[in-house]
């Protein structure tokens, strides 16, 4: 009888014992799994580098070497490989460490085969979410070089989804979304999903190159073409050619570039800075904005004939605080791949990963990320609410998505004096929060607060100064 779950799924079984393996193989292959089969750590170790299991399950006890050495190498090879141990009686400490190094679960000898198969099961389901959130699963992700994109929630998959679509065609891309949530992975999606893929992808971000310089590094400049043009320098445009080119924070374009870069994708061709010889290329254009571009239209701030080309097919990448839901699935996925990075070995304790889960994350996943890689590099081998240092106390959202607590914050504030004192107080308090969360989130990155903040550096730096945040 073969299982839902199988799917012609294969099991690296890793056991001394002939007898127990055979068993085990036998109820596997039943059950619609193929079984490839391995006796000790080498020969496992083997295995796994010449074919791909979908699972390992694996004796912690062998003959040469140990099941934590098959563990080591399974995750060094595909980190979201699932590894189920299996341990004799007495033997719990060691799978508890196991599970703490990234083992899926363990099973106690004598081993009952319903319950392994059903942690097969389980196993392989977790596997098919991980491949999931890969946009087209792992096979094609190594070979484009797909970015890993991790949830499950149904805002997540909708995006992903998107993607596909976008990239299947060569049209103009608009990704949409708060700082922090991903855009530039999705960018790097459509282009790893695209016929482009073999071509560059050039990134650049509009908001943090200054205006007088932005221009020569979209479209580059001759020799000569002003002081210091020693030499002829290409720019990202002729850079992306028979590739694809990101500008991110498209918002934050002059007027005068959003008529030039609005040129050079209708013409496909531009001119370097200094020269009047026009340019040709062959571009695909993915851009991204942290900022309303519909409202800077009506403002005179955006062409609205280049916020017509670009939103030729808008994306819309949500907040973390729309998917609640994936917060636990991000935090171990960082931790994992963190205590990889440190050769550490870390689990999140339940208290944190409620802490996690009760926080508003206004910096997104880019804030979430930064706090767990701290708190890895703080913590033991338990991550515990103090190792995250979070920004502000936790506070629980409410259904509605709103803040809520068990104090009201306005008791809080001085509202003496007259409307304009309490108002510039409130202003002074909000803007010295604002910036020292930014500095948080960006590890004191002050470039990068200032592009979060969406503040010309030298503002920034004069307010650091004002609020003695050095």
């Amino acid at each position: 009888m073969s299982s839902p779950d199988a799917d012609s799924s294969e099991v690296l079984l890793v056991e001394d014992k002939e007898s127990l393996r055979k068993m085990l193989r036998l109820a596997l292959e039943q059950h619609g799994y193929r079984v490839r089969e391995a006796a000790d750590q080498p020969e496992a170790e083997r295995a796994l580098q010449s074919a791909s299991p979908h699972v390992v399950i694996t004796d912690l006890k062998l003959p040469d070497g140990d099941g934590f050495g098959v563990l080591r190498a399974a995750k060094s090879g595909n980190p979201d490989l699932p590894v189920i141990v299996m341990t004799a009686f007495g033997g719990i400490e060691d799978a508890v460490r196991a599970m703490r190094e990234g083992a899926f679960d363990f099973v106690a000898k004598p081993v009952n085969p319903d319950h392994l198969l059903l942690q097969v099961g389980r196993a392989l389901q977790q596997r098919r979410l991980a491949d999931g959130s890969l946009l087209i699963g792992d096979e094609l992700a190594r070979r484009r070089g797909a970015p890993l994109i991790v949830g499950e929630d149904e805002s997540l998959r909708k995006v992903l989804a998107s993607v596909k679509r976008a990239a299947e065609t060569d049209t103009t891309v608009l990704i949409e979304g708060e700082s922090g949530t991903g855009k530039e992975l999705v960018a790097r999606a459509v282009h790893a999903l695209s016929p482009r893929s073999q071509g560059p992808f050039v990134a650049i971000n509009c908001a943090a190159i200054p205006e007088t310089l932005l221009e020569s590094e979209l479209f580059g400049y001759e020799k000569g073409a002003f002081t210091g043009a020693v030499a002829r320098k290409l720019g990202k445009f002729e850079g992306a050619h028979h590739g694809t080119l990101f500008l991110d924070e498209v918002g934050d374009l002059s007027l005068n570039l959003q008529g030039k870069v609005l040129r050079a994708l209708e013409e496909k061709r531009f001119e370097r800075v200094g020269s009047n010889t026009p340019v040709q290329v062959d571009v695909r254009l993915v851009a991204a904005t942290n900022k309303n571009l519909r409202t800077a239209v009506v403002g005179k701030r955006f062409r609205e004939d280049l916020y017509f080309r670009l939103s030729v097919f808008p994306i819309t990448v949500p907040p973390l605080r729309e998917r609640r839901g994936d917060i636990a699935l991000l935090a171990r996925h960082f931790v994992e791949r963190f205590c990889r990075e440190q050769s550490k070995s870390a689990v999140l304790s339940e208290a944190a990963l409620e802490a996690l889960q009760a926080y508003a994350w206004p910096g997104n996943v880019r804030e979430l990320q930064n706090c767990l890689e701290r708190a890895v590099i703080l913590a033991g081998d338990t991550i515990r609410p103090g190792h995250l240092q979070l920004a502000e106390p936790v506070q629980a959202f409410s259904t509605e998505g709103a803040l809520g607590g068990p104090s009201d914050p306005w008791t809080l504030i001085d509202l003496s004096g007259s409307l304009a004192e309490a108002s510039r107080r409130v202003l002074v308090e909000v803007e010295r929060r604002k910036i020292a969360l930014a500095l948080a989130e960006t590890g004191g990155d002050r470039r990068a607060a200032a592009e979060r903040l969406q503040v010309p550096v030298r503002f920034l730096l004069a307010k650091i100064r004002q609020f003695r945040l050095e």
